[in-house]
């Protein structure tokens, strides 16, 4: 979309709801570039790429566990990638699981992951002694794995890393398959946290998506999990999706107050690959919605999508709704309730005095340390091929220059939406926030309006913290 066309696009509102705040911003000749970012607006916290491409993933290993020799807790996960169905709008690396053999594919998965453990406890020894501060077994849709998978998996990481009194163990999966036996499983093995990809409470939307439960089986998924007792219940909504509008948006808002969520993570719909700026993992192929000429049919068919300036008006419908109800920011679009403070696992990686370690393991997870990153392969085959040879399965690496890990650290705090402080980066760095090489940059977002700065260090005004993951992959890059 050139700029003219999505300019266009952000004018185009729902009279029902005021324009939204952040419109002006955008509009701004001064931030085309940050509006360009948007149109398309790949998930830009999640991953934070090096500078120096092409370095070798037994030196990322290497940096990992001297770092790893002396850290606080770290966030580890597991990542199984199957899944029943693609959703249309999924670029993540998944491997379809369904029929007669399902229970089996899974259960290979199980083992896979478990094999590529053994190979990062061989290959980064610190990673056995390591606190854990919390586990996530992700997806794809680990609630698919039949009961025995699950336990082998979870008796197996906490055997083999150190898990302690406070370590949380969080699983992923679909509202469908979190079935109340499935729950009370997880419950017994110790698991505190869920999330669940519930992505809207509106049937049609949910199908239109390619969802195969309906919005009832959310609420029950929720309903039986609270009755159990699990203490932390999170589910992601999206917005911008096909056929959504306002109204749809006002509901879901409506049922995530009801239900009293502990927390949620509200997504815009990105369709840019993840692999165009190594700001997540992308699979091997594209997601539908990406595909121009499949948009382009379903408008012809007669569906709709929302306006760049409809996104925006249903993103400030959740954000002030959460925030009335109670609920806090941190880090960008991860909403808490109060009292429960943020998501930890999100605060291990971020939050500006840790930035600890994270180790992602499974197809195309994500691991970093404070000197490189790395992204596991994602074709599954030369996934397998390489953990039955007993490699850490490494698809990828880059380095962070010195220059670039103070960057990192910044770009990071910022995500965070709390001011990023010069008392903790001084004592990292040995200079304020903005006494670095990026200080031209920084002042340019001040005088935009997107940033303050004083004494203390720097913040995001309201208008930055809606256009944050833009202003670190577009201006902070």
């Amino acid at each position: 979309m050139d700029y003219a066309t999505a300019l266009a696009s952000l004018r185009v509102l729902d009279p029902s709801h005021p324009r939204p705040h952040v419109a002006e911003a955008l509009a701004a000749p001064e931030n085309q570039h940050l509006l360009e970012y948007v149109v398309e607006d790949p998930f830009g916290a999640h991953v934070f790429p090096g500078n120096e491409p092409d370095y070798e993933p037994a030196d990322f290993l290497a940096d990992l566990d001297t770092q790893l020799a002396d850290t606080a807790p770290i966030h580890l996960w597991s990542y199984i990638p199957t899944c029943a169905y693609r959703c249309r709008f999924c670029q993540y690396p998944v491997v379809l699981a369904k029929g007669d053999n399902a229970d089996a594919k899974a259960s290979q998965w199980v083992d896979w992951n478990i094999k590529e453990a053994k190979s990062w406890l061989r290959e980064v020894p610190a990673l056995r002694t390591a606190p854990i501060g919390e586990f996530n077994v992700f997806g794809g849709t680990p609630s698919l794995l039949p009961p025995d998978a699950i336990r082998k998996l979870l008796d197996f990481y906490r055997s083999n890393f150190t898990f302690g009194p406070d370590t949380a163990i969080r699983f992923e999966g679909d509202p469908s398959t979190f079935t109340p036996a499935k729950l009370e499983l997880l419950a017994s093995l110790g698991v505190t946290k869920l999330s669940s990809g519930v992505q809207s409470f509106d049937d049609k939307v949910l199908a239109e998506c390619g969802r195969e439960h309906s919005a009832d089986m959310c609420v029950s998924f929720v309903r039986t999990a609270q009755q159990i007792g699990f203490p932390w219940i999170s589910i992601d909504l999206m917005y911008g999706l096909l056929d959504q509008n306002i109204d749809s948006i006002r509901r879901d808002l409506d049922t995530v107050l009801d239900l009293e969520l502990t927390a949620v993570v509200c997504t815009k719909l990105h369709l840019k690959s993840y692999s165009d700026t190594r700001t997540g993992v992308a699979g091997v192929q594209p997601a539908a919605w990406q595909i121009p000429s499949y948009r382009d049919k379903l408008v012809r068919d007669g569906h709709r999508w929302p306006s760049l300036g409809e996104q925006y008006q249903m993103r400030e419908i959740l954000t002030e709704g959460l925030r009335d109800a109670g609920y806090r920011e941190h880090p960008t679009m991860y909403f808490a309730r109060s009292g429960h403070g943020p998501e930890e696992w999100k605060s291990i990686m971020v939050d500006q005095h840790r930035q600890e370690a994270e180790v992602a393991i499974g197809l195309g997870g994500s691991s970093s340390c404070r000197k490189s990153e790395a992204i596991t392969d994602v074709h599954w085959q030369r996934y397998a091929e390489a953990v039955d040879a007993g490699r850490v399965p490494l698809g990828s690496a880059t380095r962070f220059s010195p220059e670039a890990q103070e960057s990192r650290a910044i770009k990071m705090a910022l995500s965070t939406l709390q001011p990023v402080r010069n008392s903790v980066h001084r004592g990292r760095f040995g200079r304020d926030v903005m006494a670095g090489p990026w200080r031209e940059r920084l002042e340019s977002l001040v005088d935009r309006g997107l940033l303050l700065v004083d004494n203390t260090g720097i913040q995001l005004t309201p208008d930055g913290e809606v256009l944050v993951e833009a202003i670190i992959n577009a201006d902070l890059q």
